[in-house]
C-alpha cells in the first residue's frame, strides 16, 4: 500500500474511508493525536459508540486481550473501533502479526504509539503495510515551523503576514500541540478570512509586535544599536518573552543562515530561500546581514554564542543573571 501523508489520512477519514488497522509511530505526537482523536469522535455516532468503541492504554491490555477484542463483530453498526492510546506500552507488539495477517475486516484498531518511532524492520510493521496505514509522525524541523503554521491557519480559512508568522513560531517554539492550541484560541477571536499581523498577535496573544527575539534578530541584522538595546532591556525586565536559551538558538540559526548566504555562488532571491529554507519575504535580511557582518566577523559570532550557551547552562559563569548575559553578548556581537 502506498505511504499516506499526514493530510492524506485526514481527508480519508473524513471521507468514510477507512483501513483495518492504522500504526501510528514517532517522535511527534500531535499527529498521532490529531488522527487517533479524528477516528474516536468521527467514524461511529454517539449510539454506536457505546457499544462498538474501545479505548485503552498499552500498559493496561495484553495482546492476546488486544486480539480478543479486535476480532469481536460490531454490534448494530458497520464498524467496531479498538484505540489503543500509548501503544509504544504494550508489550510484545509483535504477537499482534498473526491478527493483522487475518483482519477482521468491520473492525477498525489504532496503534497510538507516541514518543519514539518503531522499528522498520518488524514483521508486524510490514504486515500492517499490506493491509493498513503505518504512518511516521517526524518531529519538525525548527525552519518549517512557520509554513506549518501558515498552512494551519490556512486551511481554516485564514491568512497570516510572514513576519507575524516568525513571531509565533519564534515565541511558541516547536511545541505543536501547543501552538495549535494558541492558534485555535487566536482565530475564535477574529472574523472569518482576517489576515493575521503583529498587531492582532500582540492584543491576542500578548507577544510584544516591537520586543520580541524576531524584532531583535533583525535589529542585530541591520547593526541597529538603538533598537537592539530597547529589547534586551525589555527582555531583562520581561524573562519570559525572550527566554536567552531561545534566544542563543534562535540567533545561533540566524548567523549560520547568513555564513552560508556569503558562501552561495547563485544568490537569487528564490536560490536563496531554498537554500536557508526561509520564506521569500526575508532574503532581504539576510542580504542586510551579510553586508553588515563579514564573514570572519560571523565565525567569531557563532564561536561567541556557543560559548554564552555554556555560560546560560552555568559554565564558567558564578551568579551572572541571564539578562546581563545577553546585554553583554549583544553588545559584543554589534561592537
Amino acid at each position: 500500500m502506498a505511504t499516506l501523508t499526514f493530510e492524506n489520512i485526514v481527508e480519508d477519514i473524513r471521507k468514510k474511508i477507512y483501513r483495518p488497522v492504522y500504526l501510528l509511530h514517532g517522535e511527534e505526537p500531535y499527529f498521532i493525536d490529531v488522527i487517533t482523536d479524528l477516528i474516536e469522535e468521527t467514524v461511529l455516532t454517539d449510539t454506536e459508540k457505546e457499544f462498538n468503541q474501545t479505548v485503552v492504554y498499552g500498559r493496561d491490555i495484553s495482546v492476546g486481550n488486544l486480539i480478543d477484542m479486535a476480532r469481536r463483530y460490531p454490534m448494530m453498526a458497520n464498524y467496531q473501533v479498538v484505540i489503543v492510546r500509548e501503544a509504544q506500552d504494550l508489550d510484545d507488539i509483535e504477537k499482534l502479526e498473526p491478527y493483522v495477517k487475518n483482519l477482521q475486516p468491520s473492525t477498525i484498531l489504532v496503534l497510538a504509539h507516541k514518543y519514539k518511532k518503531i522499528d522498520q524492520r518488524k514483521g508486524i510493521v510490514k504486515a500492517i503495510e499490506k493491509s493498513g496505514v503505518v504512518f511516521h509522525s517526524a518531529k519538525l524541523y525548527d525552519d518549517k515551523i512557520p509554513g506549518w503554521i501558515a498552512k494551519v491557519i490556512v486551511t481554516k480559512g485564514f491568512s497570516i503576514r510572514p513576519e507575524a508568522c516568525q513571531m509565533l513560531a519564534d515565541f511558541l517554539g516547536n511545541d505543536l500541540s501547543r501552538i495549535s492550541n494558541e492558534l485555535e484560541k487566536l482565530m475564535i477571536n477574529l472574523p472569518a478570512g482576517s489576515t493575521i499581523d503583529a498587531g492582532i498577535i500582540e492584543r491576542n496573544i500578548g507577544l510584544s509586535k516591537d520586543y520580541n527575539i524576531f524584532e531583535l534578530q533583525n535589529a542585530l541584522g541591520a547593526r541597529d544599536v538603538m533598537k537592539a538595546n530597547r529589547i534586551i532591556a525589555y527582555f531583562a525586565a520581561n524573562p519570559k518573552q525572550g527566554p536567552l536559551v531561545v534566544v542563543l538558538t534562535i540567533l545561533y540559526n540566524f548567523f549560520m543562515k547568513v555564513m552560508i548566504y556569503h558562501q552561495l555562488k547563485d544568490k537569487s532571491r528564490g536560490n536563496v530561500a531554498s537554500v536557508l529554507s526561509v520564506n521569500p519575504f526575508f532574503v532581504k535580511d539576510y542580504v542586510q546581514a551579510s553586508h553588515n557582518y563579514p564573514f570572519r566577523r560571523l565565525r567569531a559570532i557563532i564561536s561567541l554564542l556557543r560559548d554564552y550557551d555554556l555560560r546560560a547552562k552555568g559554565v564558567n559563569n558564578g551568579s551572572t543573571e541571564e539578562g546581563e548575559l545577553l546585554r553583554e553578548m549583544v553588545f559584543i556581537i554589534l561592537h
